[in-house]
């Protein structure tokens, strides 16, 4: 990762740091407020560069492989890590209390509500 890119992680106490303030470079103007950071940008640098390889490979695990000189395998168990870390990220800010398809069941989503639901995913 580049010296000068954002981290989620405070390099004085290794605490959670938090964006508070955005700027316009063509008007100069600052707006501060609590903003929410990106559950990617809260994954450790080398997941965050394996994601924007997978990216820029076109999501094919093997070309990453043949562009980074390592075995299919390692590749695929990298993504494995990676999904398990951003699943891990996502329960901290998400309780779910079972699927759409539950709430459909249950009746308390009907399937048109679910299918908006699902293609905004």
């Amino acid at each position: 990762m580049d010296s000068d890119a954002p981290t989620s992680v405070c390099p004085y106490c290794d605490g959670p740091m938090r964006v508070t303030t955005m700027r316009c470079d063509g008007c100069e103007v600052d707006i501060s407020a609590a903003f929410p950071m990106f559950r990617v940008g809260n994954l450790p640098a080398e997941h965050q560069r394996f994601i924007e390889m997978f990216v820029l490979a076109g999501g094919n695990l093997k070309t990453m492989a043949e562009q980074t000189g390592v075995s299919y395998p390692t590749v695929r168990n990298r993504l494995d890590k990676v999904i398990a870390a951003l699943r891990d990220e996502i329960a901290k800010t998400r309780k779910v209390k079972g699927t759409i398809l539950d709430a459909v069941d249950r009746g308390k989503m009907d399937a048109d509500e679910a299918g908006k639901i699902i293609k905004r995913i």
